[in-house]
């Protein structure tokens, strides 16, 4: 069971919310934040080296050191402002006419020790160790994790009578035409009532945010060492996540782009490619229709390419699933690219930039070929979560991304 509770958010007002807040600090570089970045803009605080010129790097200690800056800063001109009681929020995002719900709350870093919080990617310390960093040198979460819970009609009940109210922040963001409102959980009575629903509730699903929720549980257990006092109600012992019913969420493709044919023109590279998939060639754009079925692009054509019987294995959790077939038989079995998560000769590109990005990739010749893969569903996330199970690297794109500045958790 999973134990929650509300916090007293550092938010923008009202009036500038649009204008602080931002797309998280992963899915841009520092050169796109910069020129991203308005006066107001989180982006101050969560990409800080983009206030350098030179833009610095990411990891040098002014950076660190503008980013607890900005941070006073941006309260102390009032643009971030604290709550004056501890509520929970009710979070909406649209994306291309549909719209997904979740609370705004403080998860239990315990429970990312016990496993009550469960993960499904596997994490890579130098990632945790920078997001360690911002957590301990902002004594805060700026950005929240993204969490699934199984849903529960209950709390359902609760956010929508909240969402019949007008919003405390309703806005498009620019960037990407997305949409988000947000409103305040403000009843004492329903913000108990969500605490108690929440401790029947078994687990939850990190969808987006492994480093930054393994991060704040180093934290919280380091604080914790430091402590001689401590009593587990601390404000480190808790860290800030949007949580989604299971059944609202929809993940997208995520897909791959190679450097090179190790060492196979691109014909013979075909011919290895058809004593494992169905390979057919396509011409115009090809998008996978199906699981099982991969698109390629290869020197100016795509191709469809279906996996053989045989060649997986669908009782197989891991077996079954599409990045686990192109990793066995292509990457591992033709290309020899070694560990996907540290191989400097593959790439991976979110859905959300469409076939067009992965084209554009190799007709510039920075790679010779590109996969485009069927999107894994929820109940494929949550049965290997649920088993122990680890899926591999970069399988899961959440869309629309949280937006960050919403909502600050300081401890």
């Amino acid at each position: 069971m999973v134990k929650v509770k509300p916090f007293a958010a550092i938010r923008p007002p009202k009036a500038i919310a649009k204008e602080v807040s931002a797309r998280p600090y992963d899915v841009m570089n520092s050169v796109e934040a910069k020129a991203e970045a308005g006066e107001k803009s989180l982006l101050h605080i969560t990409k800080p080296e983009i206030d350098f010129n030179p833009i610095a790097g990411e990891h040098e200690q002014r950076t660190y050191d503008k980013a607890v800056e900005n941070f006073k800063l941006w309260q102390e001109r009032g643009w971030l402002k604290q709550d004056d009681k501890e509520y929970y929020y009710v979070y909406a995002q649209t994306m291309e006419g549909r719209t997904q719900y979740g609370i705004i709350l403080c998860a239990n870093t315990d429970d990312y020790a016990t496993g009550a919080i469960k993960k499904h990617e596997l994490t890579r310390k130098e990632k945790e160790d920078d997001r360690m960093v911002h957590v301990q040198i902002q004594s805060a979460n700026i950005e929240p994790v993204f969490f699934a819970y199984p849903d529960n009609a209950e709390i359902d009940a609760i956010m929508f009578r909240y969402i019949a109210r007008v919003p405390e922040y309703d806005f498009i963001a620019d960037e990407d035409g997305f949409g988000h409102k947000l409103w305040v959980i403000d009843d004492q009575k329903d913000i108990d009532r969500i605490t108690e629903i929440f401790a029947g509730i078994p687990a939850f699903y990190v969808a987006d945010g492994h480093h930054r929720t393994a991060a704040a549980a180093r934290v919280g257990a380091e604080r914790r060492a430091k402590n001689p006092n401590h009593t587990g109600k601390e404000e480190y012992n808790y860290f800030m996540a949007v949580c989604f019913p299971d059944n609202q969420l929809k993940i997208i493709d995520y897909n791959r782009v190679v450097k090179d044919l190790n060492g196979l023109t691109p014909e013979q590279f075909l011919d290895a490619l058809k004593k494992e998939f169905t390979v057919e060639c396509k011409g115009d754009t090809y998008k996978p229709t199906g699981l099982h079925n991969f698109s390629m692009y290869l020197g100016g054509k795509w191709y469809s390419l279906t996996a053989k019987p045989g060649t997986y294995n669908d009782n197989d959790p891991i077996g079954v699933l599409d990045v686990t077939i192109l990793s066995n038989l292509v990457f591992d079995k033709i290309l020899n690219l070694g560990d996907l998560r540290t191989s400097n000769r593959i790439d991976f590109v979110g859905g959300i930039r469409g076939l067009g990005e992965l084209k554009r990739r190799v007709d510039s010749g920075e790679m010779v070929a590109a996969f485009a893969l069927y999107p894994v569903s929820m109940k494929q996330l949550i049965d290997i979560a649920d088993t122990g199970n680890i899926m591999p690297p970069k399988t899961t794109w959440f869309e629309p991304k949280l937006r960050s500045g919403l909502a600050i958790h300081k401890f």
